[in-house]
């Protein structure tokens, strides 16, 4: 066992506190990474305020965690001492399900989450990233493109990965008409990732206050969905629409904006059940899908395409005293676009 220093939320109404825990000693096929950076997810907030329920408690967040390899065990083949990695949404996976061959793990039973979990002993609670170290199996942990700073890379582990994958599966590209819901910590990479990849980027967003940034982003074109015109307007535009937002939309109105046989993906997670009448996919043969991060294999796909793109988020960075009023600060959407903390004020 190592001793290891964090910061955590000691129940859903506390704020986060330094926390000290143990962390398992290295096995044979386990990296110890020193943690230079994490991002700041809206998934940490729910967690730790016990949101979606199940929470476990002291729980320190965080999974989209950058470092450097300290320590590996004898076992491990895919890195060295001293090389630039990332840890993302889960730290294991299930290796005796029926899919096991499928390079799809976040969507498998058995799935160890990076925090707010339980190790494969089943009892071990699993600690984040808003800590000095993590120790973690070599094949959960991912190479970081060396020209990629690694603060505006920490994001790319949870909202690169969960934009880069329905992207990439439902084909974004040359001749593809996307359009974004929302220009927050997963809608901006969205947009870039979308350019990047090809495709003519449409920014959807309830007012025009951040035109200038989705442009500069990369869309090609921006609208307020306030403005009743704007659904008139876009009506059977888009092959792809990604819906970022966890706030209730008027679905059948978005998918008014579909082609034939588009889909719109939800990756962001919606407050409550989707009020839909069959008549809005009936009508076009359109599909309503979700999208949840990425597999691994997939993972260090999107970061190798975000190393040959020079693609990284857009952040602002904090030290880890600041987390709480980051926190309050997410929930207003008050951040362009993602907080990432340097784990060296901890």
């Amino acid at each position: 066992m190592s001793k290891a220093k964090g910061y955590a939320a000691l129940s859903a109404k506390a704020p986060l506190t330094p926390y000290s825990f143990e962390r398992r000693a290295p096995g044979q096929d386990d990296v110890v990474i020193k943690i230079a950076y994490c991002g700041v997810c809206h998934s940490d907030i729910h967690q730790a305020r016990d949101e979606w329920g199940g929470a476990m408690f002291p729980m320190v967040p965080g999974h989209e965690i950058v470092g450097e390899v300290v320590a590996k065990g004898d076992g491990v083949t895919q890195f060295n001492v001293g090389d630039r990695v990332g840890v993302g949404c889960f730290v294991d996976s299930c290796v005796h399900c029926a899919e096991r061959d499928v390079d799809l793990e976040q969507y498998k039973e058995g799935l160890v989450l990076t925090y707010n979990s339980v190790e494969r002993d089943g009892k071990t609670p699993t600690m984040g990233g808003y800590s000095d170290h993590i120790v973690v199996k070599q094949g959960y942990v991912l190479s970081v493109p060396d020209n990629l700073p690694l603060d505006a890379a920490a994001p790319l582990l949870c909202a690169g990965i969960t934009l880069y994958s329905p992207l990439r599966h439902w084909q974004a590209g040359p001749g593809k008409k996307v359009a974004i819901i929302g220009l927050g910590g997963l809608g901006h990479m969205g947009v870039k990732l979308g350019k990047a990849m090809g495709a003519e980027m449409t920014v959807l967003s309830q007012t025009l206050s951040k035109k200038e940034d989705g442009l500069r982003l990369g869309a090609e074109h921006y609208y307020a969905t306030r403005d009743p015109a704007t659904f008139e307007q876009l009506k059977s535009t888009f092959d792809l629409i990604i819906c970022t937002v966890g706030t209730e939309i008027d679905w059948g109105a978005y998918l008014s904006l579909l082609k034939i046989d588009g889909t719109m993906v939800l990756v962001g997670l919606p407050e409550n059940k989707v009020p839909l009448h069959a008549a809005a996919l009936i009508g076009g043969r359109r599909r309503l899908a979700g999208s949840g991060i990425g597999s691994i294999k997939e993972t260090q796909e999107m970061l190798d395409f975000c190393g040959e793109h020079n693609i990284v988020s857009d952040i602002e960075k904090i030290n880890i005293e600041q987390i709480n009023d980051a926190y309050e600060r997410v929930v207003k959407s008050d951040v362009r676009y993602r907080f990432v903390i340097d784990m060296a004020s901890l």
